[in-house]
């Protein structure tokens, strides 16, 4: 079947632009923040101020969950019409939702937020970029910050047909090569058909 001519390029944008609202239609759509996002906002203090930055927010989940833990949060996507959806979905929301491009972030973002989490955004891009995509959520991290990062770790070998490209560890590990030491990790216990869900905290010393 051919693409349909009146839909966007972008296959995210497609995507979401062809379900009209129903969440049931896209294959990654949470009704709640991802447990490791939930576990981290949910334990970690927020010191007064301290800014938030959700990388491809998709539909809001996690966004929200950060924001109700009391960080000012700035959470992005590529799709118009998921970020105008995330704004028709949470109508009181303290968000800051933007369109913005991962691999062209806006300048002012260079090392501005205290907490950036990265929910399978990273895996959904070609591998080619990857590490371009890490380099770009590296760069949002500012001096004491953390970073999130849950995506499907694969071991190394050949690449899969795609999307999703599950990562591999040297794709995750790239982030200490921008001056943030990992802290944590957390893999779930059985491996999923796509590799095995993951959980990696980073953090930029002072």
């Amino acid at each position: 079947m051919s693409p349909d001519p009146d839909l966007p390029d972008d296959p995210f944008e497609r995507l979401y632009a062809s379900v009209a609202g129903d969440a049931r239609r896209v294959p990654w759509a949470r009704s709640e923040p991802h447990p490791a996002v939930a576990a981290l906002v949910g334990t970690t203090p927020v010191p007064p101020g301290a800014r938030a930055l959700v990388v491809g927010c998709g539909l809001g989940e996690d966004a929200e969950a950060a924001a109700e833990a009391g960080w000012r949060v700035t959470a992005f996507d590529r799709s118009p019409t998921a970020v105008e959806w995330c704004r028709r979905r949470f109508p009181a929301t303290r968000v800051d939702y933007r369109v913005a491009d991962l691999l062209d972030p806006p300048g002012e973002w260079h090392h501005a937020f205290d907490l950036v989490i990265e929910v399978r955004t990273l895996q959904s891009i070609p591998p080619a970029s990857v590490h371009a995509g890490v380099a770009a959520v590296a760069e949002a991290v500012a001096p004491g910050g953390t970073v999130l990062v849950c995506a499907r770790i694969r071991p190394d070998g050949p690449v899969p047909d795609g999307p999703p490209w599950p990562l591999t560890r040297g794709d995750v590990d790239a982030f200490t090569t921008h001056g943030l030491p990992r802290v944590r990790l957390t893999q779930a216990l059985a491996r999923a058909p796509l590799g095995r869900d993951t959980a990696v905290l980073f953090r930029r010393p002072r």
